[in-house]
């Protein structure tokens, strides 16, 4: 395919792979691959998010909507295969106060998809408040809704076949699995677009 020869003739050096963060060069390219890297890393790139929650009690102080709103933007691992869009993760948070309830207490019926960090505040409760929710992960991808995005993407060109990106993971998956998971989008785009050419 055109994509296999474009992607064949382009070079890539890693500048910085540590951690969430990947920096590379992309040489031998255009800004019109470059920038379809981008969107497809960003937005077409599937990851787990918590979709949908119910509440079986809340004394504390703040709204159901905006607990919803809290826990639904914690980043969830994503294992690389072995899941589909129809797979259904069941998440469970129970708390009682005084403390300051984190992502950690969010407890998956799925070892391999998880809570990415620990350590983020979910809601402060007061003595004797409590939260009980139960929550179902899907995937999705990041047209349709921010949560879904595994990380941030953004990149600068250098001269005229020359980009630098800067990848950084919002923990769903490592940045170069972001990159890699990106061209097999971008790919599997160009064949389905190519079968219904052939058809007309």
């Amino acid at each position: 395919m055109l994509f296999d020869a474009v992607v064949s003739e382009m070079k890539i050096d890693i500048l910085e792979d540590r951690g969430n963060v990947l920096r590379f060069t992309l040489k031998e390219s255009t800004n019109m691959y470059a920038n379809a890297i981008r969107r497809a890393a960003g937005g077409l790139v599937p990851t787990f998010a918590i979709d949908s929650i119910t509440f079986y009690e809340n004394s504390s102080a703040i709204f159901d909507e905006y607990i919803s709103h809290r826990i639904g933007l914690v980043p969830l691992t994503t294992p690389l295969k072995g899941y589909t869009d129809t797979d259904e993760i069941l998440f469970t948070l129970e708390a009682t106060g005084p403390k300051t309830v984190y992502s950690k207490s969010l407890e998956s019926s799925d070892k391999e998809v998880k809570v990415a960090n620990p350590d983020i505040p979910i809601i402060k409760l007061a003595e004797e408040q409590r939260i009980r929710v139960e929550a179902k992960a899907r995937m999705g991808i990041g047209l349709k809704h921010a949560k879904f995005r595994p990380g941030l993407v953004t990149y600068e060109q250098k001269d005229d076949d020359t980009f630098e990106f800067y990848v950084e993971s919002f923990g769903q998956m490592p940045p170069r699995q972001i990159i890699n998971k990106a061209f097999d989008v971008i790919e599997e785009q160009l064949q389905e677009l190519s079968s219904k050419v052939k058809k007309l």
